[in-house]
């Protein structure tokens, strides 16, 4: 039976921007297709499970403490997985700790997994209000990706580090070079959040589709009656560029 094994990291710590929907979807559209779905939490202590895609999302900068020293200890473990064949979606202060540190307004800094070279810096303000972008997680297949964006952060990739997608309407990563989040091997992380995944079923389909290779080869997605889900996306989309 083909199935779907996701381990959500920290749920109890980086859960702020109403993280188990992604979950929740991801759920969803796995089972109204007939796979398998499976779901464990990884807390501060526990064994890292086996998994196909590895979820962390966002908290509070106290959350991201809590969990810092536990995280950056997984990151070897990560990467093998990850180049094993597994995805990771990172969120928000998930994304920022796929990095090598966060850097707040007192010169602190939370340190990261290192999994993705970038980094992150406290602005004078907080970068707030729903954002769209355009990427293309597939050659020849582009997608509008929408939600809602609270961060103080200013996330720079490193060079050669491409972005999830170009900014539409929004900050983005930095609010200066139009970028928003990153895609990079079997990492996507992003500020977008509000829950993603409920607005945007076509990345939902591309995660589950892409994790689901590592053990089932290549799966052809059985179509969904997406209507209801297109209306809400595009009606997303146009409140983001109102």
């Amino acid at each position: 039976m083909t199935d779907l094994r996701v381990c959500h990291l920290y749920p109890e710590h980086l859960n702020i921007y109403a993280d188990r929907g992604n979950i929740a979807v991801l759920r969803a559209r796995c089972e109204w297709r007939g796979i398998g779905f499976a779901v464990g939490g990884c807390g501060p202590g526990d064994p890292l499970p086996e998994a196909d895609l590895y979820y962390v999302g966002g908290g509070q900068d106290r959350d991201q403490l809590l969990v810092e020293d536990d995280l950056v200890g997984r990151a070897d473990g990560l990467r093998a997985a990850i180049d094993d064949g597994a995805w990771m979606l990172a969120v928000c202060g998930g994304y920022q700790m796929l990095g090598h540190y966060y850097r707040g307004h007192q010169g602190d800094e939370i340190r990261g997994t290192g999994l993705v070279d970038l980094v992150t810096e406290a602005g004078p303000t907080r970068m707030i209000g729903n954002i769209s972008i355009d990427c293309e997680l597939r050659p020849g297949e582009p997608m509008t990706v929408v939600g809602f964006e609270n961060h103080a952060g200013r996330t720079r990739l490193g060079e050669g580090v491409r972005p999830l997608g170009r900014v539409l309407h929004g900050h983005g990563n930095n609010g200066r070079d139009g970028g928003e989040g990153v895609h990079t091997g079997r990492i996507v992380g992003t500020y977008i959040h509000g829950p993603l995944l409920p607005k945007n079923p076509a990345l939902a389909d591309h995660l589950i589709g892409a994790a689901l290779e590592r053990r089932h080869g290549g799966v052809a997605l059985e179509p969904l009656d997406d209507r209801l889900e297109g209306m809400a996306h595009d009606v997303a989309v146009a409140i983001a560029a109102s």
